[in-house]
């Protein structure tokens, strides 16, 4: 290895390091500051390390909000959503990749162009929708809205399109229809890219926090990210307890990244998305 590609190297692993500490000090931070009293938080100059560590904080943090209804609600929106959007982005991602109707290009090209579109534009339309179909503080203006993406049916059909024609072929030669070639043939092979949108589906339902604020009305409906504003009050914010009630929302969604990292950049690998 010469020295310029030596350098080269030097330089490129510095600064991975340097954005890895920038990603990870917010988290370290949180952490922290759980761990501190309210007077450490509110410091100046501020505290790094709490000189008592304050276990105490997550037990406070979880008998101010009812933490346990706002679990079970972000499990139930999860799960739900999650299973929703994976079976419209299978069927429309088959659709678009494998079978040929009028229109197929120009209807993808348009589904694509709403991506561009910021989803704070479309709030207060879709609040009407859900109002007047008198869902309002109901699981399913929760759900409904997000049971289908374009990201996850682009993402799919993106990997239907490395699987090779042949299979489908050969299946029409043995008699199998469309719909069975999809879930016999076609799913199994897509495990990946599955596994992927549906990591990414329940990350993004579980830190969700506009809409559901914006549509729920009672503490019952209320999600996780919704309830750390329990942490805010006349007197001002309880930063130790805020940051305490944020290490619980944010813990389950960091361990489940960490466990499907690997499916996750072999789903995005495989489905042929550079960059």
């Amino acid at each position: 290895m010469t020295g310029k590609e030596i350098l080269s190297k030097v330089v490129i692993y510095t600064v991975l390091v340097i954005g890895s500490i920038a990603m990870l000090f917010p988290f370290l931070w949180m952490l922290s500051s759980s761990l501190m009293t309210h007077a450490e938080v509110m410091s100046t100059p501020p505290v790094w390390i709490p000189a008592q560590l304050m276990w105490g904080n997550y037990r406070e943090a979880w008998s101010i909000a009812p933490f346990g209804r706002y679990f079970l609600n972000n499990i139930i929106i999860a799960v739900v959503g999650t299973a929703a959007e994976l079976l419209t982005s299978i069927l429309a991602a088959f659709a678009f990749a494998k079978m040929n109707f009028w229109g197929k290009t120009v209807v993808f090209s348009l589904l694509l162009a709403t991506m561009m579109v910021p989803t704070e534009i479309l709030l207060i339309q879709n609040f009407v929708t859900i109002a007047r179909l008198e869902w309002i503080n109901t699981y399913r203006a929760l759900m409904v809205p997000w049971f289908a993406s374009v990201f996850s049916i682009f993402l799919l059909r993106q990997f239907f399109l490395s699987i090779p024609v042949q299979l489908s072929y050969a299946a029409k030669v043995d008699g199998c229809r469309d719909f069975r070639f999809l879930w016999a043939v076609m799913v199994p092979l897509a495990r990946p890219a599955l596994v992927t949108i549906a990591v990414l589906a329940i990350i993004n339902s579980w830190n969700s926090f506009l809409w559901p604020l914006v549509v729920t009305t009672t503490p019952e409906m209320r999600t996780l990210p919704v309830g750390l504003a329990m942490f805010r009050g006349e007197a001002g914010t309880f930063f130790h307890l805020l940051m305490a009630g944020a290490v619980i929302v944010v813990s389950p969604m960091i361990g489940l990244f960490l466990v499907m990292q690997k499916q996750i950049v072999n789903g995005v690998a495989r489905s042929g998305i550079k960059g």
